[in-house]
């Protein structure tokens, strides 16, 4: 966790497809089907473009990701890094560290500066957000230091748990973060 500068993070409330980032994180399934979830909503907002370009490169195993464009988002990329290998797959803390740490280097390889992350797991993969938080957080503080591009992370809560499960992860695990606004 040493290395990084300043504060990296945000955190907010609300709808990861109208954050204005670079890029947005979809916690996929391997086979990119957007069905639900945030893959859902991603793929409502964005069009089903983003759905057909992710699904060129099915199947995505976990531990790996994908960049397509962002359809009608604002973003200008959506960043596919699956948790669960089929649809409304239960899954794990490990496969979500896997699938941030793609995720980060994904971003950073398409040189955005920010990326907003969901709560990866806590829906459909069934893990409680404060764990999936603690371990998002945990992963990102590690990764950014070798990171060249990637500058800001937003960490995008659906609701209230999440929310607080988001910040408690920053304020407990990032010095850099400690007494800041983070909202």
């Amino acid at each position: 966790m040493s290395g990084l500068r300043a504060c990296p993070f945000r955190i907010i409330k609300g709808d990861i497809t109208k954050v204005k980032v670079d890029a947005i994180v979809n916690p996929a399934n391997s086979w990119m089907i957007m069905g639900g979830g945030v893959a859902g909503a991603i793929r409502r907002a964005g069009g089903q473009i983003i759905e057909s370009e992710a699904r060129k490169y099915a199947p995505v195993p976990v531990g790996e990701a994908v960049v397509t464009s962002a359809g009608k988002l604002s973003c200008k990329y959506v960043i596919h890094a699956p948790t669960m290998e089929r649809p409304a797959m239960r899954t794990t803390i490990d496969k979500v560290k896997a699938a941030v740490r793609a995720a980060l280097r994904a971003a950073d390889n398409v040189r955005v500066n920010s990326v907003a992350f969901p709560g990866m797991g806590t829906g459909v993969g069934g893990l409680d957000p404060h764990r999936a938080a603690l371990a998002m957080v945990e992963t990102i503080a590690e990764e950014l230091p070798r990171l060249n591009n990637v500058k800001e992370v937003v960490l995008v809560a659906f609701d209230d748990r999440l929310y607080e499960a988001f910040v408690k992860a920053v304020l407990n695990t990032v010095s850099e973060c400690r007494g800041r606004n983070l909202y």
